[in-house]
C-alpha cells in the first residue's frame, strides 16, 4: 500500500532503506514489504498440526532466501509449531510454487540450505516442532502408524459400529450430543436439538421453543440439566451437564446416512461404560485461567473430562499402542495422535448451521479458545486419525533428508544461549497480547505427553497470570534483546504481529526500540484465512503487519509523540482511504486492510499508533470520500 504524492504518484508508507541496510535489492524489498504478501493456510506443512496464528512456511521462506544465503543461521525466539525452521529447510529444495513465486516477485535469492534456532517456551509448541523439522522416516513411519491402526481398528473397532437407517451393519462417522435443558413452562426436561435445532434448511435456533408445551424463550435464559456421574480415573462423583444422543451420522461402504439415535446405539454406549479406562490416561488437573468460562466448562476440572468415555478408551489404547516405539518414530506417532486429538477427539468438536445447507456441518474445535457447545460432536478417531496420516507422511517427506539443522530449544527466549554475533537473520511471530493463551490451550496436548509449559515468561496480558500490559511489554523487551544481541551487527530482523489495540502495538513498539531496534520497511502479511479471534472478536484486524528492523539509529533516541502536530490521523487515514479506493482493490479498500495499513505508517515513522481498531472502525463507516477535516479536539 502506497501513499498519494502531490503528482498523483504512489510513495511507501515506510521508511527509505538507510545506507547501513544489508546487500538486499530495493527492488525486493519492496516486493518484501511494499506490496501485501499472500500466506495461504493449505498444504501438508501447514495443515500437519492444529496450532493457534501460526503462518505458511512457503510465506517466511521468501523472506528468509531473500535476506540470507546458503549456510546462514536463522533464529525465532517465539518458535511455535516450527514454522520458522522449516522455512528455513524449504530453501534448500523449494517446490515449483515456491520457485515460481520468488520469480513472479522478481526476488533476488540463493536457494541453498539454510539452517535454524528455535525457542519456543510451550512445550507443546516445541515438541511439535522438533518432530516436524526433525521428522522420523517416512516410509517407517507411515508403516508403523498403519499397523498401530491396523491393531486399533481390529480390537476396538466395534466401538463405532452402527446399523444404518435400513438396519444393515455400518460404522459411526460421528454422533452429535444434545445438552438437557429445564423447560421453563412444563417443567420438563428437554434436548437442546428439539427445542432448537431444525433440518433442510439447518439452523440452531436462539430460541428455547419446548416440543411438549410449545413455552419459548431465549436460550440464554433456559437452565441446564445437571446430573451427577461415578469419575473413574479420580475414582469419585462429579456434577456435569446432562447430554443425550441427538443424531447418529454413520456409512456403509461408501453410502453415507444420518438417522436419529436408537435403542442400539444406547446399549452399545452402556457396554463401553463396562470398559475399563487404561491406566495411561492423565490424571492431570486442568489450571484453569483466561479461557474459564463457568457454564459451558461445569463439570469440567480435568483433561479427561473434554472426552466422551468411548474416545477416551480409544485414544488411550492408541497412545499405549505407540509407546512400544522408541526415537524419532515413537515422536512422530505421538505427532500424529495429539494432531487430531484436542482439536478433533474431544467434545470442543462442534457443528455449524450454514445458509443453504439441508444438515448441520461438523468441524473442529474453535481456535484460540477451549469452548464447548450445547451440541457437542464426538468423533470416530479411527476415521480421522486415517485421514491425517496421510497428511502427516507427505509433510515427513517433504522435510526429511535434507543437510540443513534445526535445533528446537524447549526454552525461554529472555535468555539464549547462543554467543553474541553468531546469527545472521531473525524471522519472528510474537505472542500478540491478550489475543491467545497458549499454554492454556495447549494443556490437554501436554497432559499426553506429560511435559508442561513454565507460565513464568510467556509474554502475553493476562488478568489470570497477573500480567498486564507492562509486564507484557517487559517479557518481549528481554526476549527482543537476546535477539539484538545474538544478531551479527548488520542483521536484521522480520516480525510478523498483530492487535486491534493501540496500546498492544505501542508496548511492542517500545520494546523492540528499547532493544535496539527501528523499523525500516512495513508491509502486511496476507492471510488467506483469519483465526477464530480475528474473524468473530470485535474491532479484529486481518492482514497482519509485518516489519523489518535494523540495528537503531541512535542509541537512546526515543519514540516521537503520539499524534502530535507531525499528522493529524484522521488527515493520514482520509489518504490511506483516497489511495485504497484509487487503486480499485477491494481487499486493500476495507475498514480492517486499512486499519493495518495506518499501524505500519505510523510504526514506520516512529510514531506511536494513535488508535484501537475499533475507533478507526467507526470513523471508516461514516466516510464517502473525500475527506475529512483535521479538528484540535482530534
Amino acid at each position: 500500500m502506497r501513499m498519494p504524492g502531490e503528482n498523483g504518484q504512489m510513495l511507501h508508507t515506510a521508511t527509505k532503506p538507510r545506507k547501513s541496510a544489508p546487500a538486499i535489492p530495493a527492488k525486493s524489498l519492496d516486493a518484501l514489504y511494499g506490496q501485501p504478501l499472500a500466506a495461504k493456510r493449505t498444504g501438508a506443512l501447514y495443515g500437519a498440526f492444529p496450532y493457534p496464528t501460526k503462518i505458511s512456511p512457503e510465506a517466511i521462506a521468501l523472506y528468509i532466501a531473500a535476506h540470507t544465503k546458503p549456510g546462514d543461521t536463522v533464529f525465532d525466539g517465539f518458535g511455535g509449531s516450527g514454522t520458522t525452521g522449516l522455512a528455513a529447510l524449504l530453501c534448500e529444495r523449494p517446490p515449483e510454487e515456491l520457485r515460481a513465486e520468488a520469480i513472479r516477485l522478481g526476488l533476488d535469492v540463493q536457494w541453498g540450505a539454510r539452517n535454524a534456532v528455535l525457542y519456543e517456551l510451550g512445550a507443546l509448541g516445541s515438541f511439535v516442532g522438533r518432530t516436524l523439522t526433525n521428522p522420523p522416516d517416512p516410509a517407517a513411519f507411515k508403516k508403523a502408524a498403519e499397523d498401530v491402526l491396523a491393531a486399533g481398528e481390529s480390537e476396538d473397532g466395534w466401538m463405532y459400529e452402527a446399523r444404518d437407517p435400513s438396519g444393515a451393519k455400518g460404522s459411526l462417522r460421528h454422533l452429535i450430543w444434545s445438552d438437557k435443558l429445564h423447560c421453563p413452562g412444563c417443567h420438563s426436561s428437554v434436548t437442546l436439538w428439539d427445542a432448537c435445532v431444525s433440518l433442510d434448511p439447518a439452523e440452531i435456533s436462539s430460541t428455547f421453543a419446548c416440543p411438549k408445551c410449545r413455552h419459548e424463550a431465549s436460550l440464554d435464559d433456559v437452565q441446564r440439566v445437571t446430573v451427577q456421574e461415578q469419575d473413574d480415573v479420580l475414582g469419585e462423583q462429579r456434577a456435569l451437564r446432562g447430554r443425550a444422543m441427538a443424531r447418529v451420522y454413520g456409512s456403509t461402504g461408501k453410502k453415507r446416512w444420518s438417522r436419529p439415535a436408537t435403542a442400539a446405539d444406547l446399549a452399545l454406549v452402556k457396554k463401553i461404560e463396562a470398559e475399563p479406562i487404561p491406566s495411561c490416561v492423565p490424571q492431570a488437573l486442568i489450571p484453569w485461567g483466561d479461557l474459564y468460562r463457568k457454564g459451558y466448562h461445569q463439570g469440567i476440572t480435568h483433561v479427561h473430562h473434554f472426552y466422551t468415555r468411548r474416545n477416551l478408551i480409544v485414544f488411550a489404547r492408541m497412545w499405549e499402542r505407540v509407546e512400544s516405539y522408541r526415537g524419532a518414530l515413537r515422536e512422530g506417532l505421538r505427532f500424529w495422535l495429539l494432531s487430531y486429538n484436542a482439536a478433533h477427539g474431544t467434545i470442543m468438536t462442534r457443528v455449524v448451521a450454514k445458509s443453504s445447507q439441508k444438515d448441520l456441518v461438523v468441524t473442529s474445535a474453535q481456535p484460540g479458545v477451549l469452548y464447548v457447545s450445547g451440541l457437542p460432536v464426538e468423533k470416530n478417531f479411527f476415521a480421522g486419525l486415517r485421514r491425517k496420516l496421510t497428511t502427516i507422511a507427505q509433510a515427513f517427506e517433504t522435510i526429511h533428508g535434507g543437510s540443513g539443522k534445526v535445533e528446537v530449544v524447549h526454552g525461554s527466549s529472555c535468555a539464549v544461549a547462543l554467543p553474541s554475533g553468531s546469527i545472521d537473520y531473525v524471522f519472528t511471530d510474537p505472542p500478540f497480547g491478550a489475543n491467545i493463551p497458549y499454554a492454556e490451550l495447549s494443556f490437554i496436548n501436554e497432559a499426553w505427553l506429560k511435559t508442561f509449559t513454565d507460565r513464568t515468561d510467556e509474554a502475553i496480558v493476562s488478568p489470570d497470570q497477573g500480567k498486564a500490559i507492562d509486564e507484557y511489554r517487559d517479557l518481549l523487551t528481554r526476549s527482543f534483546s537476546e535477539a539484538r544481541r545474538i544478531l551479527k551487527p548488520s542483521g536484521k530482523a522480520t516480525m510478523v504481529f498483530h492487535s486491534a489495540s493501540a496500546e498492544v502495538w505501542n508496548a511492542l513498539q517500545r520494546a523492540y526500540q528499547d532493544a535496539g531496534f527501528d523499523v525500516e520497511y512495513a508491509g502486511v502479511l496476507d492471510k488467506k484465512q483469519g483465526s477464530f479471534k480475528q474473524v468473530t472478536t470485535e474491532g479484529a484486524v486481518r492482514g497482519d503487519p509485518v516489519l523489518l528492523l535494523g540495528p537503531r539509529r541512535k542509541a537512546g533516541a526515543r519514540i516521537e509523540s503520539k499524534t502530535g502536530a507531525d499528522e493529524c490521523v484522521w488527515t493520514v487515514a482520509t489518504a490511506l482511504h483516497r489511495a485504497a479506493t484509487a487503486a480499485h482493490d477491494p481487499v486493500e479498500a476495507t475498514a480492517q486492510r486499512l486499519y493495518s495499513r495506518l499501524v505500519t505508517h505510523f510504526l514506520s515513522h516512529h510514531q506511536q499508533v494513535p488508535l484501537d481498531a475499533d475507533v478507526f472502525y467507526r470513523w471508516y463507516a461514516k466516510q464517502k470520500l473525500p475527506g475529512v477535516p483535521c479538528s484540535a479536539g482530534d
